[in-house]
């Protein structure tokens, strides 16, 4: 099976701070856990919230990043199609306006 790693974009991260007014966090984490027990023994990493990015840039110079990457979790999955049938009705994309999500196949390095 291939390893896939799934980043959750959003503008907010309810997880981090103070959730949006009128947002139920019990209710978001029950979605969550049902979600993860619908993907079984294919979620190999349930992953946690991020916040606080830094970019580094050539030479070591720092920015705060701009990419609004509020999670990840990891995923093994047959291929591609497969890792994003997880990912149908995926409760992080009702959350939020703006939420989104990326998919990304792990590759081998060669010599490692």
């Amino acid at each position: 099976m291939a390893k896939f790693l799934i980043i959750y974009h959003s503008p907010v991260n309810p997880s981090v701070g103070a959730a949006p007014a009128g947002m139920d966090m019990e209710a978001e984490m029950k979605a969550w856990m049902d979600w993860g027990a619908s993907v079984g023994e294919n979620l190999t990493d349930f992953g946690a919230p991020v916040a606080g990015g830094v970019h580094v840039a050539p030479g070591g110079a720092t920015t705060p990043s701009t990419l609004e990457v509020s999670g990840y979790s990891f995923v093994e999955a047959e291929n591609m199609d497969a890792a994003l049938a997880f990912t149908k009705d995926h409760p992080h994309l009702r959350s939020l306006p703006g939420a989104a999500l990326e998919v990304h196949e792990l590759q081998s390095v060669p010599g490692m």
